[in-house]
């Protein structure tokens, strides 16, 4: 008897089966990559959040067309371009008020960086002119004390961990406080609801500020600052809430600064600083002990108020 099976549906198969053909692999598209990964090869200077920036700020171009997604997907070959922004501030440095072979003590213009903000940093800072020790805030001028090595570095913190500097700041206020001299003694704690902010708290930290009236007339006060303690944002929390905020403070200020300041993060990925309105603070002393001195006596810095300042209280028409 002749058995028969069913004729086989697929020939190519069973040639396939039978070991007579192989299987022809299908074509497949290249593998796409994304494009901050191809930056981070090309471009091995900068790390993966720096070339995320430089995307989004439109300083990338992929075959001639700017893209700013860094997820955006591409091809392996595709041509990468990054056009690196230029600083539009001028790296001039600070006039220097003091310097020996531990210490260098500068007269800080106001819009200085104290520290760079991430890896990549298109202005400079004043960790270009020394080791920090302690800082002012970006739009705060005056004198500032840098070390030339870690151990006066570390001397030099120690002095203002344990208080034992002494410092004397000048700021143009808005109205004019209730009393002409007085200690501002309240707590400060950082704000919750905006992390980066300070305000005050029964629940913060001791804050102690001495100041006195210079001169006011019926718009602004001119005062002396002491702060006897060194929180952050100290003066200008302080000054805020007894109702006198500091002229041009975009963060603890009038409506009308902190309106700048929403203006800022609207452009957030504008990498290429631009001129700002300045915070009328101004460290006009500093007294500290130069570690090194043969004498090992305090020394006191001086920057003199600036003319900006004076102006406040000039007649009008002059």
């Amino acid at each position: 008897m002749i058995i028969t099976g069913k004729k086989f549906s697929k020939p190519d198969l069973s040639r396939v089966i039978n070991g007579d053909t192989e299987i022809k692999k299908e074509e497949t598209a290249p593998t796409k990559v994304r494009l901050d990964h191809l930056l981070v090869q090309q471009y091995p200077d900068y790390n993966r959040s720096s070339l995320q920036k430089f995307t989004k700020a439109g300083y990338v171009k992929a075959d001639g067309k700017t893209v700013k997604k860094p997820n955006a997907l591409v091809a392996p070959d595709t041509k990468i371009k990054l056009t690196v922004p230029e600083t539009s501030i001028k790296n001039v440095a600070p006039p220097v008020i003091y310097e020996d072979e531990n210490v260098i003590v500068l007269d800080k213009p106001a819009g200085l960086l104290s520290m760079a903000k991430g890896e990549y940093c298109p202005e400079p800072t004043l960790e270009d002119y020394g080791l920090l020790v302690h800082r002012l805030d970006r739009d705060t001028s005056g004198v500032v004390i840098l070390a030339k090595n870690p151990e006066t570095q570390s001397m030099l913190r120690k002095q203002f961990q344990d208080r034992k500097t002494h410092k004397t700041y000048y700021a143009i206020v808005e109205g004019r406080p209730k009393h002409d001299e007085a200690v501002i003694d309240l707590p400060i704690a950082r704000n919750l609801k905006h992390p980066t902010t300070f305000q005050v708290d029964q629940n913060g930290k001791p804050a102690q500020t001495y100041y006195r009236v210079l001169t006011s007339n019926d718009k602004y006060s001119l005062l002396e600052l002491k702060p006897k303690t060194g929180r952050t944002h100290q003066l200008r929390v302080h000054l805020k809430h007894l109702g006198t905020p500091i002229v041009g403070d975009v963060v603890y200020g009038s409506e009308k600064y902190r309106q700048l300041q929403n203006s800022d993060r609207e452009d957030k990925h504008n990498l290429t600083p631009k001129p700002r309105i300045r915070l009328f603070l101004h460290a006009g002393s500093l007294e500290i002990t130069i570690p090194g001195d043969p004498t090992n006596q305090r020394k006191v810095f001086e920057s003199p108020i600036p003319g900006e300042f004076t102006d406040f209280f000039k007649p009008k028409g002059n």
